[in-house]
């Protein structure tokens, strides 16, 4: 599908009609997404989808962008639309290729991680990841929670059915009950959610900004994990070198990065054909899982 006329019919549907070109913005993988010029106001990044997965998507999707705006102090997009077939956000730009930039958003995300801690894990709705609904709901164990939701939940997902075999499916089972053995014991706190680097853009100033979350209150790891593993540029090793100092990170926390991030790999598997590499991350890390005879 041809995505600018499209988000041009869903804006002038939407009452925005001032429009004079939406050119196609890059770097996002569920909704067709642009940069739309208008004549009387401020460009404006649109975001729809061709077939909405459900009337909630951008509705929630909004909600996460205030929480991490109001709640975690981190720097986000206005939003001036969000309904049922629509997401009109203001503009971001590129974000700047140096170490002063992600020391930055080392900082925002460390302040994030450390000043919402909750006394339970979730969040009060469910919300969407890429084209997926993210079930939440509320727990008290965060190791119970991670597996139902995070983990599990995605086994019953067609694409995830036909690239994981039974021995992959029961190994992913039993790195579930071992969780508490494998990962700290550590408190809830507000999370993006879908932290990869296409995520992390920048303010007119240059300061960090975020977009697309999938917040829920869940370990700080997890957002660790998504940046670590999802190809950071060489200068984003200032960040994790700043933010393990803020919040007093052990030495190991790297060798969790793979199991933490089996919530995104999985997620990935089940929603896109091309799956990147994610199968293949899957089963590398469920491997000491496996039964051996």
């Amino acid at each position: 599908m041809q995505s600018a006329p499209f988000l041009l019919d869903r804006l002038g549907r939407a009452g925005i009609s001032d429009v004079v070109t939406v050119e196609p913005a890059t770097g996002g993988l569920a909704a067709l997404a642009g940069i739309a010029t208008r004549r009387e106001a401020p460009s404006v990044f649109v975001k729809a989808f061709a077939e909405a997965p459900d009337d909630d998507v951008f509705v929630a999707e909004a909600e996460g962008l205030a929480a991490l705006r109001e709640v975690g102090g981190v720097v986000t997009p206005e939003v001036i639309l969000a309904d049922r077939e629509l997401l009109v956000l203001s503009v971001l730009r590129p974000r700047p290729r140096t170490e002063a930039f992600w020391e930055r958003f080392a900082h925002m995300l460390a302040h994030l991680h450390l000043s919402t801690t909750h006394p339970r894990f979730g969040w009060h709705r469910d919300n969407w990841l890429g084209r997926r609904r993210q079930t939440n709901g509320w727990h008290d164990d965060g190791f119970a929670f991670f597996a139902q939701h995070r983990l599990l939940r995605w086994l019953g997902e067609p694409r995830v059915e036909a690239a994981l075999d039974r021995d992959d499916r029961l190994a992913l089972e039993r790195l579930c009950d071992r969780l508490p053995d494998l990962l700290p014991d550590r408190p809830a706190c507000l999370t993006h959610g879908d932290l990869w680097a296409q995520n992390v853009l920048a303010t007119a100033d240059g300061q960090p900004a975020l977009i697309d979350p999938a917040v829920s209150y869940l370990w700080a790891e997890v957002d660790l994990a998504h940046v670590w593993s999802t190809a950071p540029p060489p200068e984003a090793q200032r960040f994790f070198t700043v933010y393990a100092e803020l919040t007093s990170l052990d030495g190991d926390w790297q060798a969790r990065m793979p199991i933490v991030q089996l919530r995104q790999h999985l997620a990935v598997l089940a929603q896109f054909d091309d799956d990147w590499g994610a199968a293949d991350q899957i089963r590398a890390t469920l491997a000491p899982f496996r039964t051996r005879s």
